[in-house]
């Protein structure tokens, strides 16, 4: 296998849960090959570098090797050499962390006191 294509290869590796949503980051300008835009039928080949952005954080991938079956979560160090900052997955664990925290009154179902609070007012 001489490349694949690149939607393939992101879904393949697990960046993406769905080839759509990888085909669809791609025309949205989110993926990156070797610095460029590109497009979900890029070539990829060994060697590469891979910047996906997904969600709230950006993914750097080195491609090791091609393949264009999707392959367990175990499996995927064979095929990518993940380069990610650790700086990202800081920011990622930090927005998890002040989510639980950060709540908008009313937003939502009324933890246990908000209900409590709540049945007073209506006593």
């Amino acid at each position: 296998m001489e490349y694949a294509r690149l939607d393939h290869w992101l879904w393949a590796v697990r960046i993406y849960k769905t080839r759509g949503d990888a085909g669809s980051a791609c025309r949205g300008s989110a993926v990156r090959l070797n610095g460029q835009i590109a497009k979900p039928s890029a070539k990829v080949r060994i060697g590469d570098t891979i910047t996906a952005r997904n969600k709230s954080y950006i993914r750097t991938l080195e491609v090791k090797a091609l393949l264009e079956q999707r392959v367990g979560a175990a499996r995927v160090p064979d095929y990518a050499d993940d380069q990610t900052p650790e700086s990202e997955y800081e920011k990622v664990r930090e927005q998890r962390a002040n989510a639980r925290l950060l709540r908008h009154k009313g937003c939502g179902r009324p933890t246990k006191k908000e209900r409590r609070d709540i049945e007073k007012l209506l006593k």
